[in-house]
């Protein structure tokens, strides 16, 4: 290969990337906040948003998610809120912090029963917050609970009590 040959590659290369940056930049979007990630048909992730045509999907300022957003039997995890909500009944909403107790990851999915880490494998009651599988961060002899926040419905949305 010939200096020249290096020469028009250069600019062929430097001119081509030169194009691509605006390309890649407007491909990139203002995608969501939450760090979470469904990976069940019963699990959802995300947080309070607004529906001006009036659905039923639609939830208040102050609303961690609205109702019919968590699936009984299931859960969803607001990551931005470091929240789980769970309806392990039907009518009946539980709370509980987002964060394992094994090593402070955040948690990953809500499945079969369980709210699950991705870290080591610890999963949670969805009912009550207690560790049924994995580590959990518990002291020896014991078995730590994801620590519950407190929730209400308000209207037809899940808020902090």
């Amino acid at each position: 290969m010939t200096d020249r040959d290096l020469t028009r590659r250069t600019v062929a290369l430097t001119a081509l990337g030169g194009l691509s940056l605006p390309v890649l930049a407007a491909c990139g979007g203002g995608g969501s906040s939450s760090s979470t990630t469904a990976t069940d048909p019963g699990t959802t992730t995300g947080g309070a948003s607004s529906d001006p045509s009036g659905g039923g999907n639609s939830v208040t300022a102050d609303a961690l998610v609205g109702t019919a957003q968590v699936p009984v039997g299931g859960g969803v995890i607001i990551g931005d809120q470091n929240v789980v909500v769970t309806q392990p009944e039907k009518g009946t909403f539980e709370g509980f912090s987002a964060t394992c107790t094994h090593q402070g990851c955040l948690l990953t999915s809500v499945a079969s029963g369980t709210i699950n880490c991705g870290c080591h494998g610890s999963q949670f009651s969805i009912a009550d917050g207690s560790n049924v599988v994995g580590p959990s961060g518990a002291p020896a002899g014991s078995v730590a609970a994801l620590p519950k926040i407190a929730v209400t419905v308000k209207g037809k949305d899940v808020v902090k009590a």
